[in-house]
């Protein structure tokens, strides 16, 4: 957005100032990601500037090691069942929710926000009692359950702010033309609400493949995921591998970030808004 024709000396440099300092704060942030993956090629095993020498060699141990490898498959099916599960979930609450005679509606809401808001250590010292009870500790099933917990919220979120632009009428006069439930939802509702669905179930994705405060609670050692083994090799042994993996997150977050705003701006044309 340009400088309006008739802004006022002040309000140019405020424009621009505000530009400026938008600017600095957005490079402090990403600061630590910038200094990291120049790293990943560094020929040698040291955390240090300048570097001798590029090579691939940490790359080739991130892919190429039963280690890492392992954790990565590991996270990649517990970050996928716990879309698909927290997708479904997350639609249905927020399909709910959107009911103008939903009863205790703010209260509900709260409390599906709640693993959000919640500190995540203390989730999950409650989810390793309770799974401890009922057998689920040190399980795919009891994992998996775990990150859908603190998925599922983004979805519910993501998809009601899509049904606020929903007309209801649609739905109903569906149904008043003898189109049953799953027809109403499949034809009609699905079809208009979905960049909201995929966008909640690539946070969903992002949410559960970068977690490893739960997996440190509930999960076994045969349950190894990508962020606990970075996040052991920083405690145990500190090996160059892990910024070749933090640089595969980093490009992986950067691209489902990126899906993210291109749905966005795709709702947003079919709603008639102008992205400016």
């Amino acid at each position: 957005m340009a400088v309006p024709a008739y802004a006022s000396p002040l309000e140019r440099v405020w424009y621009y100032l505000h530009r400026l300092i938008c600017a600095l704060v957005l490079l402090f942030l990403i600061s630590p990601i910038l200094a990291i993956m120049p790293l990943s090629f560094n020929s040698v095993p040291f955390f240090t500037y300048p570097m001798p020498g590029f090579s691939l060699r940490w790359y080739q141990d991130f892919f190429l090691t039963d280690r890492w490898q392992g954790a990565l498959y590991n996270s990649i099916f517990v970050a996928c069942s716990t879309t698909v599960l927290a997708t479904t979930l997350g639609t249905l609450a927020a399909l709910g929710l959107s009911r103008a005679n939903f009863p205790y509606r703010t209260a509900v809401m709260s409390m599906l926000i709640s693993p959000i808001v919640v500190p995540v250590v203390i989730t999950a010292v409650g989810m390793y009692f309770f799974y401890a009870d009922i057998g689920l500790l040190n399980t795919y099933a009891g994992l998996i359950l775990a990150h859908t917990t603190l998925a599922a919220p983004f979805v519910v979120i993501t998809v009601t702010a899509t049904l606020m632009g929903f007309d209801h009428s649609l739905s109903r006069a569906a149904a008043g033309l003898g189109a049953p439930p799953h027809t109403v939802f499949f034809k009609v509702i699905m079809p208009l609400i979905l960049p909201g669905m995929i966008s909640g179930a690539l946070f969903a994705f992002g949410t559960s493949f970068d977690e490893v405060v739960v997996v440190l609670f509930v999960a076994s050692p045969e349950q190894r995921t990508l962020p606990k083994v970075m996040f052991a090799g920083i405690r145990e042994m500190i090996s160059p591998t892990i910024t070749a993996a933090a640089t595969v997150l980093i490009l992986v977050s950067v691209a489902m970030l990126t899906t993210v705003e291109l749905l966005r701006r795709r709702s947003d044309r079919l709603r008639g808004i102008r992205n400016s």
